[in-house]
């Protein structure tokens, strides 16, 4: 089973990497992005996708250029997120055969990122949406549109997401916060797994 829990390990280093990689996919965490505003996000993107091999989805985000792509590309990368919905950077990670996942809040933002190729859209910060607003922007979407909740979602509120019918989460400090070992973040990953099965009913 695939969960669509996208892990985003802001702030973590080049030396954390390995070991906190390997945490989450033991854990079931199977989605995996450093944000490039991290210490030598390239590094850790490259440690991770070494120990990751065909088992994880490991990709970068906070992907606000173009070159950043071409770099993730020349790396192996496999998806790239970002906090906009920038037509550029979107069809470039397509074009390069990875993943896209822009951030959205309106339906001109997520209509503008599924004309570019997006395949799922991030709504962010999504406790500031809240489910009424999703609901209101769920229904003009294409069906089948993956939608994925990020900031401000956890194991109390992933019921009522999934209700609503969002796809998936992006999960950042409640998983991962600089400081946290390995152990901790895999302890926390146990828990969070724990509350998408209950929730998506796995």
């Amino acid at each position: 089973m695939t969960r669509e829990i996208i892990a985003i390990l802001r702030g973590i280093t080049p030396d954390e990497a390995r070991a906190v990689c390997s945490a989450l996919i033991e854990a079931g965490i199977t989605k995996i992005e450093v944000p490039l505003n991290s210490p030598d996000p390239f590094d850790s993107i490259a440690h991770m996708l070494d120990v990751a091999g065909d088992r994880a989805v490991i990709g970068a985000g906070t992907v606000l250029r173009v070159e950043d792509v071409a770099r993730l590309s020349a790396l192996g990368a496999h998806m790239v997120v970002s906090p906009d919905a920038n037509p550029d950077v979107i069809a470039t990670t397509k074009s390069a055969g990875m993943l896209s996942y822009p951030g959205v809040l309106t339906p001109t933002e997520a209509f503008t990122a599924l004309r570019s190729g997006a395949d799922g859209l991030k709504f962010f910060p999504a406790f500031k949406l809240g489910l009424d607003g999703y609901n209101g922007i769920k229904v003009v979407l294409p069906q089948g549109t993956k939608t994925y909740a990020v900031g401000g979602v956890g194991p109390a509120n992933f019921a009522d997401w999934q209700a609503a019918g969002i796809t998936g989460f992006g999960i950042g400090s409640s998983l991962y916060k600089p400081g946290l070992s390995a152990s901790d973040v895999a302890a926390r990953a146990v828990d969070m797994v724990a509350a998408y099965d209950q929730a998506f009913g796995a």
